[in-house]
């Protein structure tokens, strides 16, 4: 047992992922159920219906797509599929696809690189994201693990931004490096790092002002922020995290197709899963990008913010379906 399963214990992690996923897996199984209605076998029909629930459930059409094309050739195997066999079938289908999908184990635990130090984080994202929030919980979460940590506020446009960040900063009892308001986000990006390097802490968390991967501007200043950041640490950032709000659901696939599409991405957190029915969209993302989520968040506390393993994500989505 790892140092943070010590920490949260193995069984309140679960329970976080389970309760985060509940609006999910009701919409979803309620979806699925009624696809399945008054039926003993899986015709086409189901499998239209099913092809609905699992678009519908915002697990996107490509992904969606795959997945039914694994329980066609599975009928067409097997001729005759009984209908009270579906989730079983639905579950192993979807882990299979996933079975591609990358996973970056690096942070169980919250360990981090012995290769380098300070390890450099730069949180992107659009406004509403919760970058400043999950840039809390990872100050929390990294300080529990023993990891000294360093914040920077690089957000000089937004007051509340760095307000929050202090607060954060504050409540986990961790330095933050911020300028006055309207700086250049890159000056205190590249402050932040020289301080870490200085104080020879673990970690450095860089927080930066929302963005719309349509804004070339800000793009720009983006790539700015990461050349400031390198003249400190040859090689840093060590991570790029886009945030992600996953209740917007396709809205969340889209940002994340444009963002990685004009700037480096390495690592991807998706956020609030906790509200919404739309939690699929996670299976959606994990499937079409070579980048691998790394973190979801299922609810406020510091410790909700999990790291993302994709057969606990299933097995939590089908809870109890053998």
């Amino acid at each position: 047992m790892g140092f943070f399963d010590k920490i949260f214990g193995k069984k309140e992690q679960k329970e976080s992922l389970d309760q985060g996923l509940q609006k999910t897996k009701e919409g979803f199984f309620e979806k699925v159920t009624k696809a399945i209605a008054g039926k003993s076998t899986v015709d086409e029909e189901v499998l239209d219906d099913l092809e609905n629930a699992l678009v519908s459930a915002d697990v996107g059409v490509d992904t969606t797509v795959k997945i039914i094309d694994g329980i066609e050739k599975r009928v067409a195997r097997d001729k005759y599929i009984n209908t009270s066999e579906l989730n079983r079938i639905l579950k192993e289908e979807i882990q299979s696809i996933l079975v591609d999908a990358p996973q970056d184990t690096s942070y169980i635990d919250y360990e981090l690189p012995s290769t380098h130090k300070p390890h450099v984080i730069l949180v992107v994202g659009v406004n509403g994201a919760g970058k400043t929030t999950t840039i809390g919980k990872l100050a929390h979460n990294f300080s529990l693990a023993g990891k000294s940590v360093l914040l920077g506020a690089a957000d000089t446009f937004r007051a509340a931004a760095v307000d929050q960040l202090n607060i954060w900063s504050q409540r986990t009892n961790v330095p933050i490096v911020k300028h006055a308001m309207g700086s250049d986000p890159s000056a205190v990006a590249f402050d932040a790092v020289q301080s870490g390097v200085a104080k020879n802490v673990d970690v450095v968390i860089i927080d930066t002002a929302g963005r719309l991967h349509n804004k070339i501007h800000l793009m720009d200043e983006l790539n700015k922020i990461k050349r400031s950041i390198n003249k400190v640490l040859p090689n840093a950032p060590h991570e790029v995290m886009l945030v992600l709000d996953g209740s917007t659901g396709q809205n969340a696939l889209e940002q994340a197709r444009h963002f990685t599409a004009t700037t480096e991405v390495t690592a991807l957190t998706i956020t609030k899963l906790d509200g919404t029915a739309k939690g699929g969209v996670v299976l959606a993302i994990a499937d079409q990008f070579k980048i691998p989520v790394k973190f979801i968040g299922v609810g406020e506390k510091a410790t909700d913010l999990l790291v993302f393993d994709k057969k606990e994500f299933v097995d939590s989505l089908f809870g109890g379906v053998k």
